[in-house]
C-alpha cells in the first residue's frame, strides 16, 4: 500500500464512500468534490491504482483541525490502514492546540490512538 497527498478523482471517491455506506455523502457528488476542493489536507492510500481509503482534515493546520472524514475500503478494514492514515495526520499536526473528530462509531480504535471522550477535558460538544 501507497500513502500519499495525490487527490482521487470524483469517481474514485464516490466508490470509496459508498463502499463504507456513506450515503449521506454521495447524494450529491458536486458538493463533495467542492468539501475535498476546500480541505485543509487529504491523504490516500493506494493499491496500485484502487483508493483504498483516505482521510480529510479540515481547519486552520494551526489552532485546530478537524478529522472529517477516515475511510477505508470494506474489503481492507482491520489491516492498519486506517491507524496508519491517522498515525500520520496526528504527527503532521502535533503542534495544533486541537484536533477533533467527531463519530458514532470506532470510538475503542480511536481511544487507541490517543483521543479522549470530550466529556473527559471537563466539556462539552454541542451540533446542529
Amino acid at each position: 500500500m501507497k500513502i500519499g497527498e495525490k487527490i482521487p478523482s470524483l469517481k474514485q471517491i464516490m466508490e470509496l464512500y459508498e463502499d463504507v455506506g456513506w450515503s449521506a455523502y454521495t447524494k450529491d457528488p458536486l458538493r463533495l468534490e467542492k468539501a475535498f476542493d476546500n480541505s485543509l489536507f487529504v491523504l490516500s492510500a493506494w493499491i496500485d491504482d484502487e483508493l483504498v481509503g483516505l482521510i480529510r482534515v479540515v481547519g486552520d493546520g494551526l489552532t485546530i483541525v478537524y478529522i472529517q472524514d477516515l475511510l477505508v475500503k470494506t474489503a481492507y478494514q482491520n489491516k492498519g490502514s486506517g491507524r496508519e492514515l491517522l498515525t500520520i495526520i496526528l504527527a503532521k499536526y502535533e503542534d495544533v492546540r486541537q484536533i477533533l473528530l467527531l463519530t458514532d462509531s470506532a470510538a475503542s480504535f480511536y481511544e487507541s490512538v490517543g483521543f479522549k471522550n470530550v466529556s473527559d477535558y471537563n466539556c462539552v460538544a454541542f451540533m446542529k
